[in-house]
């Protein structure tokens, strides 16, 4: 291993040269996965939905990107770049020929599929790499692998960052004389534009999924397709584009940043999380589209933490492959479309390697993150958000007042990594499905008061419809509201119409005051969840006058208290539920609803620097009706919190 840099890199100590090591070592580890051909890449695990053949593919194309990253960065010379060009030339020669006992499964077919994916990461890898791969190739393996990719031609897409698969695929195509639709190349930047929440922010498809998709989907293709399409028919229409997708990624990284932990760690929030330090990527396209509003060893800082929070908590495992999980393997967080190879997708971070070593990026010193600074609450208005970071631990916590992943009421999109109020850098939510039928964790919840129904549980969040964000002087609120639902015998969601509840949350220091609005009938019980705090060792519960608190023993404290109209609270425990560990613990808060529209009082904390139960919550409180006033020590002034949104029965 090479010994770090602390003169450049006085945080990480990491390098270009740390980068190259440890993207090679991810090659060498899947190329022990590697078929004969090299055509498939079969990593160990569970398989996708898409099965084994299309797992295999999606080897090859995840880590011929990585590979073609590596390459370009080496100007395509030396011996790990011819090594790298063999064997991933050797896997398009294979993969694209029909009859090949390894081929890869055609796009094909009247739905989309999984090879539709992987054919933008094959796109890209040769457009990189395009001057000693694909020029090089066997013309006969040329028109093979064009006829592959021409598969995706006149076929549709999910309607989602899967439309940008088809432009860039189809864009590389016109750039070397294939088939495709200038019609479908547009049609994919055309639908994003629909997408677009503001100030660099979009969400995935028409419904409110607001994720890391913004980082390795949303500001990197586009931005390569301006590029892919440069010099060709499109090329008027791409400069006007590149000027606009350089604006929005500007806008998107001064928010952007703050969502990186002072250890690295990006915020555990949405889904294909197993992608991992892919959330790296805009830091990286930033510099290289000029378009940064960071200083370049500001936008390295980023990316190398989030790089190197990951290699210290054992990334890739002890055969070098990555899994599917966060810091090992932990299948509850996946998704059904993710296989053995999917984390793959990380190869995205490494497009770094395609600025020159000479690149301020590269060359110039290390600079502290937002979170090591001080202590800051960020507002983002135009996703719903508060980004809370604090300096003594470094922790970073989003409090999510915006992003959903439901275009209605339908179960199957209902996910713990967009419901709930609060998520961190330091912790996952619950995510097995028992956990999830409970749903006890980073969130207020109704109780059923019919505990003999048989599909009696905790409902669920539903719609989320964003009231405000913002920050001042230290001082973040955000707010929204929601009708909440429960799920039927028969899976579908039913809307509980006569319950609504409203919550606003106020953040400053590294507390976190929850206002919960409550309208239901009588007899409904109400339950406030903090932090799951995950852990492979034993937990220190700490429940005092004030506070319900558990630690683990890393120092991670997890702390809720009421300020108002909760009765009860305790401590609950779930086994193989967390990301983070083993066991974990959440503290919470519960009342009996009297009925009508009452007022619920949280302070919520997540805290690494030496958090004392025995110490007050420290809020001055006056609640009348629906009217808070809070007065928060060491702030002038008070902060009046009304219910904002609509009664029962109004939308």
């Amino acid at each position: 291993m090479r010994l770090s840099d602390s003169a450049i890199s006085p945080f990480t100590g990491l390098t270009r040269e740390h980068w190259e090591d440890y993207g090679d070592g991810l090659l060498e580890g899947a190329h022990a996965c590697a078929s004969a051909s090299y055509a498939q890449v079969n990593i160990p695990g569970r398989h996708s939905l898409a099965g084994p053949a299309s797992d295999g593919l999606e080897g090859y194309a995840r880590t011929f990107l990585l590979a073609a990253f590596r390459i370009a960065g080496d100007g395509g010379q030396g011996p790990r770049a011819a090594q790298l060009i063999d064997r991933y030339a050797a896997g398009l020669a294979a993969g694209s020929d029909r009859t090949h006992a390894e081929a890869w499964p055609r796009i094909d077919g009247d739905r989309p599929s999984q090879p539709m994916v992987e054919a933008a990461s094959i796109a890209l890898g040769l457009h990189v790499t395009r001057a000693w791969l694909w020029e090089q190739l066997d013309p006969g393996v040329q028109e093979r692998v064009l006829d592959w990719l021409a598969g995706f031609v006149g076929r549709e897409t999910w309607p989602n960052n899967w439309v940008l698969f088809q432009t860039v695929v189809e864009e590389f195509l016109a750039s070397v004389g294939g088939p495709h639709r200038e019609a479908e190349i547009l049609r994919g930047l055309d639908a994003m534009e629909k997408w677009y929440l503001g100030n660099g922010w979009y969400t995935d498809g028409a419904d409110r999924r607001i994720d890391y998709y913004n980082a390795w989907a949303f500001h990197l293709y586009p931005l390569f397709w301006t590029d892919i399409a440069d010099g060709g028919a499109r090329s008027d229409r791409a400069a006007e584009l590149r000027n606009t997708y350089r604006e929005r990624l500007r806008s998107f990284l001064a928010d952007y940043v703050h969502l990186v932990a002072g250890d690295g760690a990006p915020v555990h929030q949405g889904r294909s999380l197993i992608y991992r330090f892919a959330a790296a990527v805009p830091f990286w396209t930033g510099a290289m589209f000029d378009c940064s509003p960071l200083p370049p060893g500001l936008a390295r800082r980023a990316a190398s933490g989030m790089l190197q929070h990951f290699a210290r908590n054992s990334v890739p495992d002890r055969h070098g492959l990555l899994t599917l999980g966060w810091h090992r393997e932990f299948l509850p967080m996946t998704q059904e479309y993710s296989g053995p190879a999917s984390p793959y997708w990380a190869s995205k971070a490494f497009c770094g390697l395609l600025l020159p070593k000479s690149h301020p990026v590269w060359t110039a010193p290390e600079e502290p993150l937002p979170v090591e600074l001080g202590d800051r609450v960020t507002a983002i208005p135009s996703v719903g958000w508060l980004v809370q970071g604090t300096r003594d631990d470094g922790i970073v916590r989003l409090h999510n007042h915006g992003s959903d992943r439901q275009g209605g009421l339908e179960p199957e999109y209902d996910d713990p990594h967009y419901a709930k109020l609060s998520y961190s850098s330091r912790t996952a939510p619950q995510t097995s499905a028992e956990s999830w039928n409970r749903n006890v964790d980073g969130q207020l919840v109704l109780l059923d008061p019919d505990a003999s129904r048989a599909d009696a549980r905790a409902l669920r969040r539903g719609r989320i419809h964003p009231l405000l964000a913002t920050q001042q002087q230290g001082v973040g609120h955000a707010a929204s509201w929601h009708t909440p639902f429960r799920h039927s015998v028969t899976g579908t969601a039913l809307p509980v119409t006569e319950c609504r509840i409203e919550t606003h949350t106020i953040a400053w220091s590294r507390y976190e005051i929850r206002v919960h609005f409550v309208t239901a009938p009588a007899g409904w019980g109400v339950r406030d969840g903090g932090y799951s705090l995950g852990s492979d060792s034993a937990h220190t519960p700490f429940n005092t006058r004030h506070w319900h608190a558990v630690r683990r023993d890393d120092g991670t404290a997890s702390a809720i208290a009421s300020l108002w109209g909760f009765e009860h609270g305790g401590l609950h425990r779930e086994s193989g539920a967390d990301a983070m560990g083993r066991d974990s613990v959440v503290p919470y808060l519960t009342a009996h609803h009297a009925g009508g529209a009452r007022t619920y009082v949280s302070c919520v904390l997540l805290d690494a620097d030496g958090f004392d139960p025995e110490i007050p919550v420290g809020a001055g409180l006056a609640v009348h009706d629906e009217r808070v006033t809070l007065t928060l020590p060491g702030l002038q002034g008070s902060t009046v919190i009304t219910r904002l949104g609509p009664e029962v029965g109004k939308s």
